[in-house]
């Protein structure tokens, strides 16, 4: 299995049934119940879980999990993280990007300027920031396609941005 992605975490029991409550990262929440098998990371683990059932409930995301009838059974779940392997997930393309598919790429200014890679991104309210981290410091650029995100070469696993690098 390749590299993992983490959709979603387990954040408690639902109902009586052994049922589990999902806190999805996924767009809309309930996607993360196409992609199968889940993996549960928890202390260090790694267990593959076939999903039997699961369904919005709200602003939430309710699942059923293997040899689990009761919430006392459930309860062994709450607190794992969701991963699913990358290549469940659809191909990168300039108008579809993952965060994930984003983190490590090298980050250059339109003159050629390093500015270092991406090592991270950030949900803010307005629009989403990339952590960029190189030459002893760390900058927030701002995920605004065509006004400072200029170009984007998955092949290269390089962003080209309008940036000033003294910033």
């Amino acid at each position: 299995m390749g590299r993992l992605l983490t959709l979603g975490r387990v954040s408690g029991i639902f109902g009586v049934k052994g049922w589990v409550r999902v806190h999805s990262y996924t767009e809309p929440r309930e996607r993360i119940l196409d992609y199968k098998p889940w993996i549960l990371l928890a202390d260090g683990e790694q267990m593959p879980v076939e999903l039997l059932d699961g369904r919005r409930h709200g602003n939430a995301v309710v699942a059923l999990l293997p040899d689990s009838t009761a919430p006392e059974q459930a309860a062994r779940y709450v607190g794992a993280e969701i991963a699913v392997a990358r290549e469940l997930l659809p191909a990168a393309t300039d108008e579809s990007i993952l965060w994930a598919d984003l983190e490590g790429m090298q980050v250059s200014t339109a003159d050629g300027c390093d500015l270092g890679v991406v090592d991270h991104l950030l949900e803010t309210g307005a629009n989403d920031v990339l952590v960029v981290k190189g030459t002893g410091r760390e900058r927030l650029i701002p995920w605004l396609r065509d006004t400072v995100i200029k170009g984007i070469d998955l092949a290269e696993g390089r962003l080209v941005v309008d940036w000033d690098p003294d910033f």
